[in-house]
């Protein structure tokens, strides 16, 4: 009783904590709020609280587009292992009921088999019509009850179907945002490192050239620094938006980890994976990146772009290399520029690293 007190005491602080910073704030006491007020008061998103702090500190206040953000980049994908576990078990119950409803089954089989056995035993000293009606009376009620069973049988049969065919599409959607960055919706790393592997595998298999681009937001630390982490969230956001409409048919775009972003190009050799990235490039840099809170304009943000093509001898991870290479090599030539492994930024730098 001691340890129930215990918890209720320790809830209804933090429940306190959230809703005193609701009123102070002027928040509307919707469940979204709460949720995000009650974390806070936990403690247990560090992540959350960090940006929270910083942001109160910047301008006292969190704006209606700020909470929506908020929660959408720090606690919302975080329901995803807790629908896991709550489809889990729905289909581990249901398979625990049609395993019962089987193992009911299989004894009545075996209860229909030892009537028949016993049917045959009898008929083979039957002396009389009265013998022989009983007989028949026997099997048509095992029969019948046969019967009954194995219908239930199917229609708990069918009724599981459905249920696990509705169980299984849970488990895709789930796993679709398992292998999806919350912030961005892009792919995330763990998606990419799926892709890269089964595009490399499929273009050595059938000859085809295969280009990979990796991106960089030039300066993006000082847009956290200077504006906070809400506005850098919104610059990775731009970002992605930007490589959604670019990229189209097989290709893949993942967010590959903190401000940086890949590219698989399948059967797209290096002059043309040069003019996409130009293009994405140049797309990212046509959009104003406006404040969300107060509509203040910051400015435009720019990328840098290394580009590498696979060949004969390569496995992912010289791909990525090479890539990740041309990358620094466009940043340290000035950023807001795309460099290949062709381009002399990136050859003078690796004759340098040989010498």
């Amino acid at each position: 009783m001691v340890n129930v007190l215990d918890e209720h005491e320790r809830t209804m602080a933090f429940a306190d904590v959230a809703l005193s910073q609701i009123k102070s704030l002027r928040h509307p006491a919707t469940p979204r709020n709460y949720e995000i007020w009650y974390v806070y008061a936990t403690g247990y998103n560090a992540a959350l609280n960090k940006i929270i702090n910083e942001t109160l500190a910047r301008s006292g206040k969190l704006a209606e587009a700020e909470l929506e953000q908020l929660y959408e980049t720090y606690l919302s994908h975080l329901k995803t292992t807790d629908r896991l576990d709550k489809v889990g078990a729905r289909v581990i119950g249901e398979i625990d009921d049609v395993m019962n409803l089987i193992t009911d089954a299989l004894g009545m089989t075996a209860s229909y088999d030892a009537s028949l056995a016993s049917a045959d035993q009898k008929l083979a000293s039957v002396t009389d019509r009265e013998q022989l009606v009983e007989i028949i009376d026997m099997l048509a009620k095992s029969t019948r009850e046969m019967r009954d069973t194995n219908r239930i049988l199917e229609q708990r049969l069918s009724l599981s179907k459905s249920e696990i065919s509705g169980l299984q599409h849970s488990l895709e959607a789930i796993r679709a945002e398992s292998l999806t960055d919350p912030l961005t919706s892009l792919g995330n790393r763990k998606y990419f490192d799926r892709m890269i592997e089964i595009a490399v595998q499929t273009a050595l298999a059938n000859n085809e050239p295969l280009s990979l681009l990796m991106f960089d937001i030039d300066h993006f630390k000082s847009f956290n620094d200077s504006y906070g982490h809400l506005t850098g969230d919104q610059v990775l956001r731009l970002v992605g938006i930007s490589l959604k409409h670019a990229i189209t048919g097989r290709d893949v775009t993942a967010r590959y980890g903190g401000e940086e972003f890949a590219v698989l190009l399948p059967n797209t050799a290096l002059r043309q994976a040069l003019t996409v990235a130009d293009q994405i490039r140049r797309a990212v840099m046509a959009k104003e990146l406006k404040k969300k809170s107060t509509g203040e304009v910051l400015g435009r943000v720019t990328i840098s772009v290394g580009v590498s093509m696979l060949k004969p001898s390569d496995d992912t991870d010289a791909l990525i290399e090479r890539a990740d290479a041309c990358l620094y090599a466009a940043k340290r030539n000035g950023r807001n520029r795309v460099i290949s492994e062709i381009d002399p930024e990136y050859t003078a730098q690796a004759r340098s690293q040989v010498a």
